[in-house]
């Protein structure tokens, strides 16, 4: 549970709070949670992509997408690691929306008792004029204390565990005979999907920017019941992926992501499906009957999940194909620009 520190108000209209909590795992292991932060679309529930740009040995930039108050927000963060002090400094290049710019500090220290406190301090500053509401501001804290409770969780199953048993990443592959932009139109129009692909139900897509898409799926893996899964999928069609992640995972599953990788060549191009999930060990024996282990669970996510993405390409391979024998294998404009801003 984490602690919250009294809000202050600092001269220049910033609002400073901090949020702490006591994590029963090393400090070393929760320094690397914190710094590693490729790593938490996997780890931390509100996270849902980060693409490093640049990073000097203690200096990095990161482009970073989160769920904040129930949308996908994005921005720009420079970060100064410096493990020695087991801190991390942040400050956005560009605020949210609305909330302002938010910069901080990540403090990792030795706790009672063989704990670790973890802080996370903020400050929420005016941008530009607009000092944003309460209640956006809110999000805001709310956003931190969730991120916190998830690194203390994820930091206590890492010690306890070792971490790596409960994690599982793999991908499949197909070659297509047809243009790159087609088999990415398929995969990009998820709202197209009921009907032709075979595990997918009813769809609801939101799109909060060009490309940022919420989608809620109702479906179910062959002979199993049917579910609804909520997922956030980064568009970015120029560099030829899809980039998704389960925001409220199913059942067995503590987390879920991967990303459609299309890969154009002279001859036509190869889709790639990957996953990484991370399992909720206490769900295993619920979902799988008594006796049922991580071994079994990691081989029923991986067929389940595997056998659904090879499905997927291979319907996309069928539209890229099937339009290029319709053409007479003339090229086809692409869908135009890269959607993700």
């Amino acid at each position: 549970m984490t602690t919250p520190v009294a809000p202050l108000v600092r001269p220049g209209r910033v609002r400073g709070t901090g949020h702490e909590v006591l994590i029963p795992a090393p400090a070393d292991v929760v320094y690397g949670l914190i710094a590693d932060a490729t790593r938490w679309p996997s780890l931390l529930g509100p996270s849902v992509h980060v693409e490093p740009l640049d990073f000097d040995g203690r200096t990095e930039r990161l482009r970073m997408w989160a769920l904040v108050g129930g949308r996908v927000h994005a921005w720009y963060s420079r970060r100064v690691l410096s493990p020695a002090a087991g801190r991390v400094d942040f400050r956005q290049e560009s605020p949210t929306p609305s909330a302002g710019v938010v910069s901080g500090t990540w403090t990792v220290e030795p706790g009672p008792s063989a704990h670790t406190r973890l802080t996370l301090a903020l400050d929420v500053a005016a941008d530009g004029g607009g000092a944003g509401t309460e209640t956006e501001r809110g999000a805001v804290d709310d956003f931190a204390r969730a991120m916190l409770e998830d690194v203390r969780r994820a930091a206590a199953d890492r010690s306890a565990t070792g971490g790596a048993s409960l994690s599982l990443s793999f991908e499949d592959s197909l070659r297509v005979n047809g243009p790159a932009e087609l088999v990415l139109d398929f995969l990009y129009r998820v709202g197209d999907w009921p009907g032709v692909v075979p595990h997918v139900g009813a769809v609801r897509v939101v799109e909060d920017a060009p490309g940022v898409q919420r989608v809620s799926v109702d479906g179910s893996a062959p002979g199993g019941p049917t579910h609804t899964g909520e997922w956030v999928r980064m568009c970015f069609p120029h560099a030829g992926r899809i980039v998704f992640k389960q925001t409220v995972p199913s059942p067995l599953l503590r987390s879920c992501r991967g990303e459609w990788s299309v890969v154009p060549d002279e001859r036509g191009a190869t889709v790639v499906a990957r996953h990484g999930v991370v399992l909720d060990e206490p769900g295993v024996e619920r979902v799988l009957g008594g006796g049922a282990g991580l071994r079994e669970a990691r081989a029923h996510v991986r067929a389940v999940l595997g056998d659904a993405g090879v499905a997927t390409m291979n319907l996309a391979k069928r539209h890229a194909e099937s339009a290029v024998r319709m053409l007479g294998a003339r090229p086809l404009p692409s869908r135009g620009a890269d959607r993700v801003r």
